[in-house]
């Protein structure tokens, strides 16, 4: 059953739970500067951070910069990450944007929204990642962990990730909006899990309203 809206004076508590629980959530993907990240990123879309991990580091070790990468080209960039779906496509992304990054932004990584989301491969959750992981502005990138965590704890429901992403921008409290996105994630990757979640160790289970609370934990 679908939950009910979580109450606002919840909302507070729910979060100083998730950040009792991770008190320096960052992101799991490995980079070294903000072009690195969005590489990594762009390379995500469908695939485990663990696979991206993998691909990257000889990706990385050959190429780190815009002006490596397109030297690297769309072949050489395909070498190193055929283990992760999509590879095809997301070389010739990856290639195509680090030639716009050098035309457009003398090599480095803009960080204002239009800017990068008019970037190959770039997409809205993309670019919201990019600026709150390495610009540090209070951005939420709603990905599948976080539609169905917000859903499920009655914390934004909404039936688009657009509408999820503007519910969580009205509901969080400020000050916790540059956490919130690692802390939704993480939280949905290793205890609100999709087919079952594990309630019964869930640090934030007293304000969640969700019907459907299993009783032990797996």
């Amino acid at each position: 059953m679908p939950a009910r809206r979580m109450k606002a004076q919840h909302i507070v508590p729910f979060f100083e739970a998730l950040a009792a629980e991770r008190p320096d959530p960052r992101t799991e993907l490995e980079y070294h500067d903000p072009f690195t990240l969005l590489v990594a990123v762009v390379l995500s879309a469908q695939a485990t951070d663990v696979g991206v991990n993998k691909a990257t580091r000889g990706l990385f070790a050959a190429a780190r910069t815009p002006a490596a990468m397109v030297a690297l080209g769309v072949e050489g960039i395909a070498q190193h990450i055929r283990t992760i779906g999509l590879w095809q496509a997301k070389a010739k992304h990856v290639a195509a944007l680090s030639a716009l990054l050098i035309e457009k932004h003398g090599g480095e990584v803009p960080a204002e929204r239009d800017a990068l989301e008019a970037l190959p491969g770039v997409g809205r959750k993309t670019a919201n990642v990019v600026l709150n992981e390495a610009f540090g502005q209070p951005t939420i990138a709603v990905d599948t962990h976080i539609f169905r965590v917000s859903n499920r704890t009655g914390l934004a429901a909404g039936t688009t990730v657009l509408a999820v992403e503007r519910l969580l921008e009205d509901r969080v409290p400020s000050r916790f909006k540059q956490g919130a996105h690692h802390w939704l994630i993480l939280h949905g990757r290793y205890t609100c899990i999709a087919r079952k979640p594990r309630c019964a160790v869930c640090r934030v289970h007293a304000f969640c309203t969700y019907q459907d609370k299993t009783a032990a934990a797996d």
